[in-house]
């Protein structure tokens, strides 16, 4: 089970390519919604989120939560206790994280991309305290996987699915979308 959050103010590519490359591979993704069910993205796209934030459980099922940019969706993002606390327990418990455009920061505010390589929306690289600043679209270091922006959302979605499913189907869902 993936968990996408979504808060007031995300960048919509960012969230929406991921999704669909997750469920094209057979992943079962869970939009999160940060505050309500109803979420507006920095472009005036409205989605309905299939939960809440308080209604989903951290549990041994979670493999992978995903936190899409954009403002002020990744400061929206940043406040939630709630995502905090999934954070928390993806890092406690190993679980991948993936973090694009302006979210890597709120993982390099709590100190987890000290020594890590990482990337971010160019003028946010300071905000990722200690990381090795990488100059690919897309970077893996254990448990992160960071992305630049929307430009690289379908690469970022691909490496999520590579990363909770196989190179292969990363290989497939490339093809079938005619990406190269």
């Amino acid at each position: 089970m993936i968990y996408v959050f979504l808060a007031n103010g995300f960048e919509e590519t960012e969230a929406i390519a991921p999704i669909d490359l997750l469920r094209r591979a057979g992943k079962k993704v869970i939009t999160v919604g940060v505050g309500d069910n109803i979420i507006v993205g920095s472009h005036g796209i409205s989605v309905v989120a299939d939960t809440i934030a308080q209604e989903a459980p951290l549990t041994d099922e979670l493999e992978m939560i995903v936190l899409p940019g954009g403002m002020p969706g990744t400061l929206n993002l940043e406040k939630s206790d709630y995502v905090q606390a999934a954070i928390n327990y993806c890092v406690s418990n190993g679980k991948y994280i993936g973090a694009i455009c302006a979210a890597p920061s709120i993982l390099g505010h709590k100190g987890l991309l000290k020594g890590k390589t990482a990337v971010c929306y160019e003028g946010f690289e300071t905000q990722l305290e200690g990381a090795n600043i990488g100059n690919s679209g897309v970077a893996e270091d254990g448990i992160f996987i960071t992305a630049r922006g929307a430009g690289v959302a379908v690469d970022f979605g691909l490496k999520l699915v590579e990363k909770v499913h196989s190179k292969e189907e990363s290989r497939r869902q490339r093809n079938a979308i005619l990406c190269d």
